[in-house]
C-alpha cells in the first residue's frame, strides 16, 4: 500500500513513482534489481493450504475482512464475494456495479467498500445493499466498520467517520501532512470505543469512534535528512493494538510502543518498516525494510532474534500460522519461521504474486489477498 505522492494545498498529485507490489516497495533505486534468488531446495513449510478461493483483480487499498463465519473479499471490477471461513466456500456473490479502489471493511452487521470517484457502499452481510454517499475524495484503504460508525481514509488525508444507519456525516478529522507522503492504505484498528491509526509524519493518534475527538497525538518517529525523500517517516501499516499497549512501525523510521490509554511512549527500537507488525504475549514481530524479520520483547523493545534469509525479497508483514511465523515474499512465497528462536522452517509456494496488505489471523489459520486475484487460508499440518 505504498504510493508516494505530492500534496499541493487540497490536491493530492502523483510525484515519484515507486513500483509497488502488496503494500511493499520492490524498486526504488535506478537499477531495479530483481530479487535475490531463493536457494533450489529448502524444507517444506509444516502448514497446508486449507482453502483457496478467487477474489477477482486485487491492488493496494483491498484486503480480506473477516467477521463472524465469514471473509469478506472484493475486486476492482466490483465484485464482492462473502466466503465461509472454515471451507472457503462460496456463500453469495454480487457486483456493486462501479469500479472499487478499496475494501472491504465489515463487522456483523455491515460491509463497506470504496471507490476512486469518493463514493462509499454499503450492504448487508446478505449482500443486499444499505446506503451509498459522497466523500470528500478517493477511498484509499477498506473502511473501519465498528460500533454503528463506517470509518474511511481518502486520498486527500481526510479521515471520515460515518453513520452506520445513513451515511450521514458524524465527524470528519483533517490531517497537516508533509508535501511529500507515502499513502497509507492499509486503514484504522478499533478497540473497545477508540480508533488507531496511523499518519503522514510518523504520528500515531488515538480517538473516540462514536464523537471523532483526539484522545492522543503521538510521534512513532521523526523525520530526518536533507532532501525531502529522505524526511519521508510515515506510519503506512495498522496499529497493533493490545489490551495495554499500542505498536506502530514506520516507513524510514522505527518501531514504537505506547500505553494505550495516555499514549505515554512504552520504547522505541531504529527499526524501519513499511509492512506491518504482530505479537503474542511476549514477542512482537516485523520485517524491516531490508527484508529482515525480527523478534522483540514485547515489554522492552529488546531483540530476542532476527533472520535476514529473505533480504532484498520484500517479505509481507509477519503473521501467525498456528504458533510460528510466516512471510509472504515478491514472489507468493510463504516462509515459515519457529516464533521462539527464529529458524527457518521452510516454504510454501502460492500462486506466484504478492500480499496485497498484511496477512491476517483467525485462529490458527493465516489469511491472506493475493495481487493475483486469490484468497488463501493456510494452516499447520
Amino acid at each position: 500500500m505504498i504510493e508516494v505522492s505530492r500534496v499541493f494545498s487540497r490536491l493530492a498529485a502523483t510525484a515519484l513513482a515507486l513500483t509497488v507490489a502488496s503494500g511493499l516497495i520492490v524498486g526504488c533505486t535506478s537499477s531495479n534489481k530483481p530479487p535475490p534468488k531463493l536457494a533450489d531446495k529448502a524444507p517444506t513449510a509444516p502448514v497446508a493450504i486449507a482453502w483457496r478461493a478467487s477474489s477477482g483483480d486485487a491492488a493496494l487499498g483491498f484486503a480480506p475482512a473477516i467477521a463472524g463465519n465469514a471473509v469478506y473479499v472484493a475486486s476492482r471490477d466490483g465484485r464482492i464475494t462473502s466466503l465461509d471461513i472454515d471451507s472457503g466456500k462460496t456463500l453469495w456473490r454480487i457486483d456493486a456495479d462501479t469500479r472499487l479502489s478499496a475494501g472491504p471493511g465489515a463487522d456483523n452487521t455491515m460491509i463497506a467498500v470504496g471507490t476512486s470517484a469518493g463514493e462509499v457502499l454499503t450492504f448487508d452481510t446478505n449482500g443486499k445493499p444499505l446506503w451509498r454517499v459522497k466523500v470528500s475524495s478517493e477511498v484509499i484503504a477498506p473502511p473501519t466498520v465498528a460500533d454503528g460508525i463506517v470509518v474511511v481514509s481518502t486520498a486527500d488525508n481526510h479521515i471520515h467517520g460515518l453513520s452506520g444507519d445513513d451515511g450521514s456525516v458524524k465527524w470528519m478529522l483533517q490531517r497537516n501532512v508533509p508535501s511529500l507522503i507515502v499513502r497509507n492504505t492499509q486503514g484504522a484498528v478499533t478497540s473497545r470505543g477508540g480508533l488507531f491509526f496511523g499518519t503522514a509524519g510518523g504520528r500515531l493518534v488515538a480517538l473516540d469512534i462514536a464523537s471523532g475527538n483526539v484522545a492522543w497525538d503521538v510521534a512513532v518517529a521523526t523525520p530526518k535528512g536533507t532532501t525531502e525523500l529522505e524526511r519521508i517517516a510515515d506510519v503506512t501499516s495498522r496499529p497493533l493494538v493490545g489490551e495495554k499497549q499500542v505498536c506502530a512501525a514506520a516507513f524510514q523510521g522505527r518501531v514504537a510502543c505506547f500505553e494505550i490509554m495516555q499514549g505515554t511512549p512504552l520504547w522505541t527500537r531504529d527499526i524501519p518498516s513499511y509492512s506491518g507488525i504482530a505479537a503474542d504475549d511476549a514477542q512482537l514481530y516485523v520485517s524491516d525494510d531490508k527484508g529482515t524479520v525480527h523478534a522483540l520483547d514485547i515489554k522492552t523493545g529488546a531483540s530476542i532474534w532476527k533472520n535476514d534469509l529473505l533480504a532484498g525479497r520484500w517479505p509481507s508483514g509477519p503473521q501467525f500460522v498456528g504458533h510460528n511465523i510466516g512471510v509472504i515474499d515478491i514472489d507468493g512465497y510463504l516462509h515459515v519461521f519457529a516464533s521462539d528462536d527464529g529458524h527457518y522452517l521452510g516454504r510454501l509456494p502460492t500462486d506466484g504474486s504478492p500480499v496485497t496488505v498484511q496477512p491476517q489471523v483467525e485462529g490458527e489459520q493465516m489469511i491472506w489477498q493475493s495481487k493475483e486475484g486469490y484468497v488463501y487460508a493456510v494452516a499447520p499440518r
